[in-house]
């Protein structure tokens, strides 16, 4: 038969964004409740518990409260939360950054999403630091940009509505933020990074910075090892692209006009004596960084076309 999913909350951005890489699929069929049940606990815990995957787009404690309504039953999660990210029992569903991690995802019962800072942080930083190129006790500096579209309905209207004006949002400045425990877990980094994060002028993209010195005494590889690194780690990747070495682009831009996708590009920027370099990497904030891999993971889970639905 054909596999059911519910979006338990599929009003919100990331969930509308899931429902239109699922419009017209005939592998899956969408079931819901109506706006009368939405919150209703026993229709929720009803349809949870007989649909065969549930994607959870809703803040941690309530993702936390739908997993426990599905207690039991032999459906499957994937938590779009942070909820369960480095938690017991859950696989990270970010398939590309190593070896085995697509084949855990595919037996998994549960799923946790990856955030969107942390799909580029991890996508850069963990194969260089498994294969020992870079330090796992470095103290690392994170400088990113996203669209606002990651901030929910209040930053959206803020952005849109109360405050155009607004071209550029620095926040987090109390160096804490809900994707540091993923970035450093999944990095095996003995420490947190340090995170700048802000949100700019445009409804969607990211870029995400991590500027390095190479000092080799310290364990750092000189620039073109960590790029051939990334590209033979990414070699067979088709949502995930390595930029060629040597060549530094002019710029790079997040704008208010990026189109949705659902891939990630990689820079390996050196400067011209070696000694330093910038790990950038780019991508969709609401696609690779959301609901295109929410979408991935189901397809996995689900044994189907993994870029079934996707925007490539």
């Amino acid at each position: 038969m054909m596999p059911t999913v519910f979006i338990d909350g599929a009003v919100g951005t990331t969930g509308l964004e899931i429902a239109d890489r699922m419009a017209g699929r005939s592998d899956f069929r969408l079931i819901g409740l109506s706006d009368a049940d939405r919150k209703n606990v026993a229709a929720r815990a009803a349809i949870i518990r007989d649909a065969d995957f549930v994607i959870l787009c809703l803040p941690d404690d309530a993702a936390r409260e739908a997993v426990a309504l599905g207690e039991g039953a032999p459906t499957r999660f994937i938590d779009c939360s942070t909820a369960h990210r480095v938690a017991d029992g859950w696989v990270y569903g970010f398939a590309e950054f190593r070896a085995g991690q697509r084949d855990a995802i595919r037996t998994a019962a549960r799923v946790s999403n990856p955030g969107c800072y942390s799909t580029a942080f991890i996508a850069l930083v963990a194969p260089l630091v498994e294969q020992g190129l870079l330090p796992s006790d470095h103290g690392f500096i994170v400088n990113a940009v996203s669209g606002y579209s990651g901030g929910g309905k209040d930053l959206i209207a803020r952005m849109q509505n109360d405050a155009p004006e607004i071209g550029y949002r620095a926040y987090a400045l109390g160096l804490e933020h809900k994707h540091l425990p993923e970035m450093q877990v999944l990095c095996g980094l003995s420490r947190s990074p340090l995170f700048a994060p802000a949100v700019v002028r445009a409804f969607r993209g990211m870029l995400v910075d991590v500027p390095l010195f190479l000092d080799p005494e310290l364990g750092f590889a000189d620039a073109r090892t960590l790029h051939q690194a990334l590209a033979d780690h990414y070699a067979h990747e088709p949502l995930v692209a390595v930029a060629p070495v040597g060549t530094a682009p002019a710029e790079l831009l997040v704008s208010e006009g990026d189109a949705a996708s659902d891939c990630l590009k990689l820079y390996v920027l050196p400067s011209a004596d070696g000694s330093q370099v910038r790990l950038i990497a780019m991508l969709d904030n609401l696609g690779k960084g959301a609901s295109g891999a929410a979408v991935q993971n189901l397809n996995i889970m689900a044994g189907m076309d993994e870029l079934a639905g996707l925007r490539t």
